[in-house]
């Protein structure tokens, strides 16, 4: 059978609670979780999610309330995600470099009923941001700002005395027997994530259990990924690379996820060597970190395979200095659970490195013609349309935006352009949205400009992406100033940073008096490609 036809072994509609205790029945013995020292089999992963369980029914969650965690990968981090699962209730992830009113937004806007948070975290005081955005933390809840939010539990030493400690929350449950509620579907919510997108915030994006389980089940074999594999993801849990291609591709399987708080290129390569990791996965930032570290050498990382969201130039390096000559490209974005498509370990290589990848089990992709509409024959590039398993219930309290992305037929239009050969694989080749992507985030330029559009000095702000050699874009900005007014780029760098979360802060600041010599559109729109050409000029960013 060819790749193009190649299929993985079906997977059943089932919840996750399902998933994990076929996990637990088959490997029962088996790593499932080794993070920061802690380690878990298959069987103390899912005792532990049932006891998170009971203290989530103990607080009052009942099946359908959101539940937000805000922490660095933990193996509480996983405990909490498949207890809420268990109840039924709807995770929502926490990105641990939001600023204070990015935390706030997504809190209050995903209508967040419990946050389980740790205190500290890379020298950010969660619990100091917590009190600026709802003062009765420190007496009891809930808050007049967030009225939804009834319960905050903190992993760590600083307890505020409105809210619980874990151990504490944990006991409590085991304490009271709360009945179970209704039953979980399959199509039910699992997880909300947040998305950069083209409108000033980001979007929620809805992921039932079916969509995450079925994308997380169809990808593993694609990347070699079995019982007895040593799978090492950095990949922040507050992404779904994180939950669908990292922790429940290894639950789907048996295979035992090894991670670590955050990326940190050198602590990776000492983890993946003395834990023996057979595979792991990354974007290009993180795998060029790795190959070009200084004590790259010391360690004898030897990788079978693995997946990557990296160009030809970087997916040579790890093939050629990691040794991993099973690596396969993946294409996805978040509306898809997220794969639409990844390569199969053993595809030609140089397919592989070029970025052709086979559409995922029960997936469907249109190239069409962005202007026309029309199906783009083999070789043409159009926009990239998904339709299938995987794809989204919708945006939050977004029904608009979720038109505009779904249409009528159940194609999921996802502003990236790509090409099909005639094998039936898929190419990424760019994005028709303004979106950018820092290192491994998604930076929507309408969510800086709105930050930077308060600023008192600034009357206008437009922001693009331009070329990094370590993060691949970074935010340049462009602004003009109010009349009279007065402020240097360092200082409007230097604000940013007090309100945005350090991948939206921009690098670069120009301030000009129009944008009528950049180029303008009939409705008085900045032309954003015309003001990038323009910023690899100004910033000197032309050879880069």
């Amino acid at each position: 059978m060819s790749n193009s036809a190649r299929r993985s072994p079906p997977w059943p509609r089932v919840t996750l609670e399902q998933a994990l205790e076929n996990a637990a029945a088959r490997w029962p013995a088996a790593e499932a979780l080794v993070i920061s020292g802690q380690r878990l089999t298959y069987r103390e992963l899912r005792d532990a999610a049932q006891a998170v369980a009971a203290a989530l029914r103990a607080a009052g969650i009942v099946a359908g309330d959101h539940v937000a965690v805000c922490m660095g990968n933990a193996v509480e981090w996983v405990q909490f995600f498949y207890g809420a699962a268990i109840v039924g209730a709807v995770t929502v992830p926490v990105n641990t470099r939001f600023k204070t009113e990015e935390l706030a937004y997504c809190l209050k806007q995903a209508d967040v009923k419990l946050l389980f948070t740790v205190d500290r975290f890379l020298k950010i005081d969660f619990i100091e941001m917590l009190r600026e955005i709802c003062p009765a933390i420190d007496a009891g809840l809930p808050d007049a700002a967030l009225p939804g939010l009834t319960s905050i539990v903190v992993l760590g030493d600083q307890l505020p005395a409105g809210a619980t400690g874990f151990t504490q929350w944990l006991a409590r449950g085991a304490a009271l027997a709360a009945p179970a509620g209704r039953p979980v579907s399959a199509d039910d919510v699992l997880l909300i994530q947040y998305t950069s997108g083209t409108t000033s915030y980001p979007k929620g994006v809805m992921l039932t259990h079916d969509n995450m389980l079925r994308n997380a089940a169809y990808v593993a074999p694609r990347f070699d990924c079995k019982a007895g594999d040593r799978y090492y993801s950095a990949r922040p849990f507050y992404h779904v690379a994180g939950t669908t291609l990292s922790m429940l591709a290894a639950l789907s399987c048996g295979a035992t996820l090894l991670s670590s708080p955050h990326f940190e290129p050198g602590e990776a390569l000492r983890l993946m060597a003395t834990e023996r990791c057979t595979i792991t996965s990354g974007n290009d930032t993180m795998f060029l970190m790795m190959c070009n570290h200084p004590d790259f050498d010391r360690y004898a990382v030897k990788l079978k395979s693995g997946w990557a969201s990296a160009g030809a130039e970087a997916s040579r390096q790890i093939i050629e200095r990691m040794e991993m000559h099973g690596l396969c490209h993946a294409y996805g974005l978040s509306e898809a659970s997220p794969n639409v498509c990844m390569s199969w370990y053993d595809d030609d290589q140089e397919k592989r490195i070029g970025g052709w990848a086979h559409i995922l089990d029960e997936v469907e992709v249109e190239i069409r013609d962005p202007e026309s509409g029309r199906a783009q024959p083999p070789g043409q590039p159009g926009e990239i349309l998904v339709r299938g398993v995987s794809v989204m219930k919708g945006y939050y309290k977004m029904q608009e935006q979720t038109a505009r992305t779904i249409d009528a037929d159940g194609w999921l239009h996802s502003g990236d352009l790509g090409v099909m050969d005639a094998d039936g694989r898929l190419r990424f080749l760019t994005r028709l949205k303004d979106v950018f992507r820092v290192g491994g985030e998604n930076v929507a330029p309408a969510e800086v400009e709105d930050v930077l559009n308060r600023h008192p000095q600034i009357k206008q702000a437009q922001v693009i992406g331009v070329p990094d050699p370590r993060l691949t874009e970074v935010p340049a900005a462009y602004i003009i100033l109010r009349e009279g007014e007065t402020a240097s780029p360092d200082d409007i760098i230097a604000w940013s940073r007090e309100r945005m979360a350090n991948f939206r802060v921009p690098r670069y600041v120009r301030i000009v008096e129009t944008f009528e010599n950049i180029g303008m559109t009939g409705s008085a729109k900045v032309q954003k490609n015309k003001l990038r050409a323009q910023a690899l000029i100004d910033f000197g960013l032309e050879q880069k």
